[in-house]
């Protein structure tokens, strides 16, 4: 996720997306805010929503998919990366660990 990988995944998306290569991008939040706005947003300047990208619509228009999670791991080997289980604000299970691949 973050700037470098919604970049890298909405160029390989629209060059390759749907038919070559499968493009998944894994961030454990549903948006994403550019990061040079982040401390308007700290001052009350500018509303997170204001220049937020939800990674859902943005990967359906770009031709890649989008899981939430945090990768914490990889096995290039299988093509395959591990996602970790992700909790509610109770921290109750809501997602179980995966793997991607």
């Amino acid at each position: 996720g973050g700037a470098g990988g919604l970049e890298l995944a909405t160029r390989l998306g629209r060059k390759f997306g749907n038919r070559r290569l499968s493009v998944t991008l894994v961030d454990r939040n549903r948006t994403h805010i550019w990061k040079p706005l982040l401390h308007e947003v700290a001052s009350g300047a500018l509303s997170a929503s204001h220049d937020a990208v939800e990674y859902i619509a943005h990967a359906s228009r770009h031709g890649y998919r989008y899981r939430i999670g945090e990768v914490v791991g990889i096995d290039r080997a299988k093509r395959q990366a591990f996602v970790a289980p992700s909790f509610d604000e109770d921290g109750r299970q809501v997602i179980p660990p995966r793997v991607l691949g």
